[in-house]
């Protein structure tokens, strides 16, 4: 039963972040670009709520923003269950404690989401690869999701701690065998 209400709050909290990105943050651009708050966030599920949570909501939120935005159907979900099921590997090799190796995580997430989005789409759309821009949108958004990262930090890991408990349970010493 808890889990399932996790569940609702979780996509609840994907509708909100969804409005924020596309109404609020659609103001504080840098040259045009927004930080991805869905990178930070199926990142966020996957750390904390494990592999299969990570992957499926990743997967369930990438659809639905690709519905949202209706450009390419199924590559966002693709990648964002991506970035949800390696979110989780890395849960076993470093830790949630340290802001730097979260920004860090934050930093590869976002790197491997838009360069594959990037590539994607200019294999689907026959573009010119033009790598100044993408090594330009690359670093900006890269740098605007790392001081999301430290702002939202102590809220993700006050809340992911809750979250991990439901899922995982409190067996931490066995995490590491």
């Amino acid at each position: 039963m808890k889990k399932i209400i996790i569940y609702i709050l979780l996509i609840l909290v994907f509708l909100i972040i969804y409005f924020l990105q596309s109404n609020f943050f659609s103001w504080f651009t840098i040259y045009g670009i927004m930080p991805n708050l869905f990178v930070i966030y199926v990142l966020f599920i996957g750390l904390f709520a494990g592999q299969i949570p990570g992957a499926i909501l990743g997967m369930l939120f990438g659809v639905l923003l690709d519905i949202f935005i209706g450009e390419k159907i199924g590559i966002s979900g693709i990648l964002l269950g991506i970035v949800g099921f390696a979110s989780s590997r890395l849960d076993k090799n470093f830790s949630k404690d340290s802001k730097l190796t979260i920004m860090l995580m934050c930093i590869g997430a976002t790197l491997f989401y838009e360069s594959a989005d990037y590539f994607i789409s200019v294999f689907i759309y026959k573009m010119d690869i033009e790598i100044i821009a993408l090594i330009k949108i690359l670093l900006i958004e890269s740098i605007y999701n790392s001081i999301l990262i430290i702002i939202l930090y102590p809220l993700m890991q006050k809340v992911g701690y809750r979250i991990e408990e439901t899922f995982k349970g409190s067996n931490i010493l066995t995490r590491y065998f």
